[in-house]
């Protein structure tokens, strides 16, 4: 090989971060498919066109594959509620807005949503579903906390069936169907569908 093509092709290794990225990439773009089967680190590396030996350099399992995209999930999600919580005052229209960010969320990155309502997650480790679990009781506490705090500062005393903790599950529960919807449809339902009048009949 001539000295010129020989660090052509070493410039053209990615390097250890860059190729973590792309294998988490690859993984979501997989998932995107509607209808895929499970998918398996054989499928992965022929995807990236590397052994089965080259993915496990960066992760130990595909569990951590999992989790990494996981990562991602909650730090992309929990970084916009607060930048939310910082821009709006607490109540309704704060906790309408989170809804629809989560949704809107679930809309852009389709493999990303079938993580979150637990589809690719049928077949793997049971904490992985354990974890999406947990994200959504800490979505369901920071709509509770923002109606509760929506409340205290008007002054309101909400009925029996407005207060914040009723109120912010049935909202969770609202996008954990409406993400298992888009995924089951092969993401052709929007989750954001009716989106506005759902709301306004759910926060009143």
């Amino acid at each position: 090989m001539h000295p010129a093509d020989e660090l052509s092709t070493v410039r053209k290794r990615p390097k250890p971060g860059e190729r973590r990225v792309q294998i988490l990439q690859i993984l979501a773009e997989m998932l995107e498919q509607p209808g895929s089967e499970r998918i398996t680190t054989a499928a992965l590396a022929a995807r990236l066109e590397v052994s089965e030996a080259a993915l496990y350099r960066h992760f130990a399992s595909k569990a951590q594959m999992f989790e990494a995209l996981i990562d991602f999930i909650e730090s992309s999600v929990f970084g916009l509620i607060n930048q939310i919580s910082d821009r709006e005052p607490p109540g309704r229209q704060q906790a309408a807005r989170m809804v629809a960010m989560v949704l809107q969320f679930g809309e852009k990155n389709p493999g990303m949503a079938r993580v979150m309502v637990g589809d690719a997650l049928v077949y793997e480790h049971e904490r992985l579903q354990q974890r999406m679990n947990m994200l959504f009781d800490k979505l369901e506490a920071a709509l509770r906390q923002c109606l509760r705090d929506g409340a205290t500062v008007s002054g309101e005393q909400p009925a029996p069936e407005r207060d914040g903790q009723v109120t912010a599950s049935v909202l969770t529960a609202f996008v954990v169907g409406r993400l298992q919807r888009f995924a089951r449809s092969g993401f052709r339902r929007s989750p954001l569908e009716h989106q506005q009048a759902s709301l306004r009949l759910l926060l009143g």
